[in-house]
C-alpha cells in the first residue's frame, strides 16, 4: 500500500536547468527523485505543479509523489530536508487524495517577479535573484500597462513558440505591481488558472520597456490582440521570476479535508 504526498518545496534556481529531467545537466526533478528513490528503495516519480525553466526560483511549488503507507507527512519532510542539497529545502509536506497530481489537480498558480531599480540591485547578494535593472521606471506607466491583463485573454503574444497548443487563452485572476520595501524597485505579482511558456517573463519585459518609456502603455492591449509574439518585447531575466504557489481544492487532501492549500 502507498500514500500519495504533496511537499512545498523551496528551490534557489541558480544552479539547476529548471524543473523538469533532462538527459544531462542537473535539475530538480532528478534532485527530489533522488531523495525519494533513497527513501524508498526503488525508482519514485515526483510530478512538479510547474515547469520553470533555468535560473528560475520556487517558494512554494508543489510537488506530488507516492511512498509506502508507513510514512507520516511530518517524517516525509525531515527526511527530504536531511538529503536534499542545500539550495532546495521542503516547508511542508500533506497527505493528498489518490490520484492527486501536483500539476493536473491544481487550480491555478502564481508567480512574482522582483526588479531592483537602485544601485545596490548590482550587489552579489541581490543579483541572482531579481532583475537588476538599476535604472527607474516609472510606476504610472506600469499601473496603465499592467491594467489591461486580469480577466481572459488570448496570450499567444506572449509565449515562445512551440509545440501546438489546442488554445492560448488565460484567465488572469490578479495582475498588479507594487512597490519593494527600502525603494528597491517593483515586484510583478500575478496570478492565473494557467500560464504559457515564458508567459510571465514577456510580460515584464514588455511592461518594462513601457516603464522606461520605450513604447507606450497601450502596447498591453494592442498586443492581446496579436497572433504572434513578433512585437513583444525579449523576456525578462530569469533570476527575477519565482513560483510562488499553487492552489487546489480541499478535497484534494487526506490529513485536512476542510483546509485548502
Amino acid at each position: 500500500m502507498s500514500r500519495t504526498f504533496l511537499a512545498e518545496l523551496h528551490f534557489d534556481g541558480g544552479r539547476f536547468l529548471g524543473w523538469q529531467r533532462q538527459a544531462s545537466g542537473r535539475t530538480v526533478q532528478a534532485e527530489v527523485e533522488g531523495v525519494l528513490e533513497r527513501l524508498a528503495g526503488r525508482r519514485v516519480v515526483a510530478h512538479g505543479a510547474g515547469r520553470t525553466d533555468a535560473g528560475v526560483h520556487a517558494v512554494g511549488m508543489g510537488v506530488s509523489f507516492s511512498l509506502a503507507a508507513k510514512w507520516e507527512p511530518d517524517a516525509v519532510r525531515r527526511a527530504m530536508n536531511a538529503l536534499l542539497p542545500r539550495d532546495c529545502w521542503v516547508e511542508r509536506v500533506r497527505t493528498a487524495v489518490p490520484g492527486f497530481h501536483a500539476r493536473k489537480s491544481a487550480l491555478g498558480r502564481e508567480y512574482r517577479y522582483e526588479i531592483g531599480v537602485d544601485a545596490a540591485s548590482m550587489s552579489p547578494f541581490r543579483r541572482p535573484y531579481e532583475w537588476a535593472l538599476g535604472r527607474p521606471l516609472d510606476a504610472a506607466l506600469l499601473r496603465k500597462a499592467v491594467s489591461a491583463l486580469p480577466g481572459e485573454h488570448d496570450f499567444r503574444a506572449f509565449a515562445v513558440k512551440g509545440e501546438p497548443k489546442p488554445h492560448f487563452l488565460c484567465t488572469l485572476r490578479r495582475a498588479e505591481w507594487r512597490e519593494r520595501d527600502e525603494g528597491r524597485g517593483y515586484a510583478f505579482h500575478v496570478a492565473a488558472d494557467r500560464f504559457l511558456h515564458h508567459m510571465v517573463r514577456m510580460l515584464v519585459g514588455t511592461m518594462v520597456d513601457i516603464g522606461l518609456g520605450r513604447r507606450p502603455a497601450e502596447d498591453m492591449t494592442t498586443l492581446l490582440g496579436r497572433q504572434d509574439n513578433a512585437d513583444t518585447s525579449p523576456p525578462a531575466p530569469p533570476e527575477g521570476l519565482y513560483f510562488v504557489s499553487a492552489q487546489y481544492a480541499a478535497e484534494a487532501f487526506a490529513d485536512h479535508p476542510g483546509d485548502a492549500a
